[in-house]
């Protein structure tokens, strides 16, 4: 045998090694996301929350004022809308969508008026100024005032360019996934 081929049998030794090495290394990190997905972590990239891992944590009661929720948005022409503009992220939820989180800021039965800002039975709710265009110059509509149907919730965030339910109204309570927990965040 000569020096050469010693060589190229080392190599290639070495490269099914690396590949092995890789393998498991990948087959490692699926498993790790799935089953961090299947326990409820969920990576946050938007700018509404501070960015970061957070988790679902089962919500055993109705949602109520002040919680913070991840929800599945309804398959509607104006989250068809959101999504074409870019502001839903491609997830799990119906239509392909990733949940949101928000803040609960009204339940049924509550009063929203939406003028300048968001009023829930005559109390302003802090940083909820409403824009009138997006990010790109695109027109914003705010969602007509009212009372928050039996069954539907009423959402915010105090991120200035979150698309909430000052835009697009109340959601069914129904696509709460739970309460979102911070695990690991930071803010840029």
């Amino acid at each position: 045998m000569t020096a050469g081929a010693a060589t190229h049998r080392s190599m290639t030794t070495q490269q099914r090694r690396a590949i092995v090495v890789l393998s498991m290394t990948m087959v490692a990190a699926i498993l790790l996301v799935v089953t961090a997905f299947i326990g409820g972590y969920r990576l946050n990239l938007t700018p509404s929350e501070p960015l970061g891992l957070w988790r679902i944590v089962p919500l055993h009661r109705p949602a109520a004022v002040n919680d913070l929720v991840f929800i599945c948005p309804p398959e509607t022409a104006e989250m068809r809308v959101a999504r074409a503009r870019g502001y839903l992220r491609s997830g799990s939820c119906p239509g392909g969508v990733a949940p949101l989180i928000k803040t609960v800021i009204a339940v049924a039965g509550q009063h929203v008026e939406i003028g300048a800002s968001v009023n829930v039975d005559g109390r302003e709710v802090s940083s909820s100024r409403l824009a009138q265009r997006d990010g790109k110059g695109r027109p914003l509509a705010p969602f007509m005032s009212g009372v928050v149907p039996p069954g539907y919730v009423f959402l915010h965030s105090s991120f200035p360019g979150s698309y909430d339910s000052r835009y697009f109204g109340p959601l069914p309570a129904s696509g709460i996934l739970g309460r979102a927990q911070e695990v690991f965040t930071f803010v840029l």
